[in-house]
C-alpha cells in the first residue's frame, strides 16, 4: 500500500508513507510531533485541525496571514484550503517549512483536496526534508468517506514514529485492497479528474446565468458569496439540494457537483425558482 501510495501522491518512496484508518485519526498524532506550544492554523478552514492541535497541548491560533504562521511552532494549512480554494505556492511553503525547521518547529500541509488542485504545489515530494508532514485523505477524491483510509508523508523517521503509535493492523484489509487498486489506476484518475473540470465549468456558467456568484473552490465543490446566501440555501434546500452554510460567515456557502443529468435539471429548476422569487420580492421592496 505505502509503495502505491507513494507514486500516487508523489512522495520520495514508501519510507516516507504512512497509511491510517483516516486521516482523521492522524490529525492529534501529528500534532503532538512537536512538543506543546504554539500552534497556527490557517484559516478559515477546516475545524478540526485546531481543535487536534488543542488535544495535543498547544495553545491555539486561528490566522488569516500566512506570513504569520512563521511566528508558531505547529503551523497548519489546507492546501488547497477548505472551503475557498486557496492555494498557497510551493515555494512560499518550502520557505516556511525552513523557517519553522530552523527553530525545531512542524509544517502540517493538509493536501485532503490536491488530487483535483494544481499539484506543482504539493509538498509531497518535499517531506524527506524533515519538518513537513502532509496529509492526503482517500475517500473524498474516491467518494468512499466509508472506506476509513488516510495518509501521512513525512521523513523516515518520522513515519516510523506515526507507524509505532497506530500499531499493527491499524487498516482493514477490505480498505488497503480498494486504495490500492484505486490508487494503481492512473488511467481512470486522469478521466475522472477531467471530467470534474469540465462539471466545475458546468456548474460555474450556471451559477452565472442566475446571478450567482463563484468565488473559489476547486472541481468537486464551489465556493459561493453572496449576500443574500441564506435565502438561496433555504429556497434548494426546500427542493432537497443541500449546500454548506457556515454560521460564523452568514454570506457563504459551498456547493458540490450534480451526480447525473436528473440531478443537474433539478438543480437549473430550483436555482430558477430562486432568481423569479429574488426578483419579485425586488419589485415588492420597490413599491
Amino acid at each position: 500500500m505505502a509503495e502505491i501510495a507513494a507514486r500516487a501522491y508523489g512522495a520520495p518512496s514508501a519510507a516516507h508513507v504512512v497509511a491510517a484508518p483516516g486521516t482523521q485519526i492522524l490529525l492529534p498524532r501529528v500534532a503532538s510531533l512537536v512538543r506543546p506550544g504554539k500552534a497556527l492554523v490557517l484559516g478559515p478552514t477546516y475545524a478540526e485541525h485546531a481543535r487536534a492541535a488543542a488535544i495535543a497541548g498547544h495553545a491555539v491560533a486561528d490566522v488569516r496571514d500566512f506570513d504569520a504562521l512563521a511566528g508558531a511552532d505547529l503551523a497548519v494549512l489546507v492546501n488547497p484550503n477548505n472551503p475557498d480554494g486557496q492555494v498557497i505556492e510551493r515555494d512560499r511553503l518550502l520557505d516556511l517549512a525552513a523557517r519553522l525547521r530552523a527553530k525545531g518547529g512542524l509544517l502540517v500541509v493538509d493536501e485532503a483536496f490536491m488530487d483535483v488542485g494544481p499539484i506543482e504545489h504539493s509538498l509531497a515530494g518535499d517531506v524527506g526534508e524533515g519538518s513537513i508532514v502532509v496529509l492526503r485523505s482517500f475517500g473524498k477524491f474516491f467518494g468512499l468517506a466509508g472506506v476509513r483510509l488516510g495518509f501521512a508523508l513525512a521523513d523516515t523517521l518520522t513515519v516510523e514514529r506515526l507507524d509505532a503509535q497506530l500499531g499493527p493492523w491499524a487498516v482493514a484489509g477490505p480498505a488497503l485492497e480498494y486504495g490500492i487498486r484505486a490508487l494503481a489506476d492512473t488511467k481512470w484518475l486522469g478521466e475522472v479528474r477531467q471530467r470534474l473540470a469540465g462539471d466545475a465549468m458546468r456548474l460555474d456558467a450556471l451559477l452565472a446565468r442566475f446571478e450567482v456568484p463563484v468565488a473559489g473552490g476547486t472541481s468537486l465543490f464551489r465556493y459561493l458569496s453572496l449576500p443574500d446566501a441564506q435565502s438561496l440555501f433555504s429556497a434548494l434546500g426546500e427542493r432537497g439540494i443541500l449546500l454548506r452554510h457556515f454560521a460564523d460567515r452568514p454570506q457563504v456557502l459551498r456547493a458540490g457537483l450534480p451526480g447525473s443529468e436528473a440531478e443537474w435539471q433539478r438543480l437549473e429548476s430550483a436555482l430558477a425558482a430562486w432568481a423569479e422569487r429574488r426578483k419579485d420580492m425586488g419589485k415588492e421592496s420597490g413599491r
